[in-house]
């Protein structure tokens, strides 16, 4: 059973993906890809220093995703490059991982996979279960650093990821609260 994990910025979706690995899924998170693409892929290195130059490099001479983010959060159309560069290659990596996890042995019962921008790419059709996470602004706003506007404008609503899911959580509680609504869910589908 192949799950997915989404949900708006603060909303506690990599929070909802260690609860599901604690209660025994495999799960896989689409911004640790991403990490490590820009660490390790050749061609998304140079593709990114060819388009913006040593700027987008920190101290330690590798990608620097917070300067990155700097840039494409202020243009969309760099942002809209990044996406086309980054997207195939992390849908890729978490199908790979699936396919791995399916020729093991005893395979899991479920993978879980946190995919930030799920809807709004079309990616639901690759998951047999959608989990949105969702927190009211007061908290997702405590939750997250940067300012949100800039980010959020380009998501759907949270109301229409849930109206679209399969399972909804308002992540304004405990972890105790969020574990067990996972554990709930890992129940239910295991049904």
């Amino acid at each position: 059973m192949a799950v997915a994990v989404t949900g708006g910025i603060g909303a506690g979706k990599s929070e909802a993906l260690r609860a599901f690995a604690r209660h025994g899924a495999a799960v896989i998170s689409s911004d640790e890809i991403v990490h490590r693409l820009l660490r390790e892929d050749p061609e998304v290195k140079g593709a990114i220093l060819e388009r913006w130059g040593d700027r987008v490099l920190g101290a330690d001479g590798e990608i620097d995703r917070e300067r990155v983010g700097e840039i494409v959060f202020a243009e969309p159309q760099d942002l809209r490059w990044l996406e086309e560069l980054l997207h195939p290659r992390v849908v890729g990596a978490y199908l790979r991982w699936r396919e791995e996890l399916a020729r093991l042995p005893e395979p899991p019962r479920v993978s879980v996979t946190e995919v930030p921008l799920l809807y709004e790419v079309g990616g639901d059709s690759r998951f047999d279960a959608v989990v949105v996470v969702t927190a009211s602004p007061e908290v997702r706003v405590s939750r997250h650093l940067r300012p949100l506007q800039n980010r959020e404008q380009r998501l759907l609503p949270d109301e229409e990821k849930a109206a679209r899911a399969d399972f909804v959580y308002v992540n304004d509680g405990t972890l105790a609260e969020l574990d067990e609504f996972v554990s709930d869910v890992l129940a239910r589908l295991s049904a």
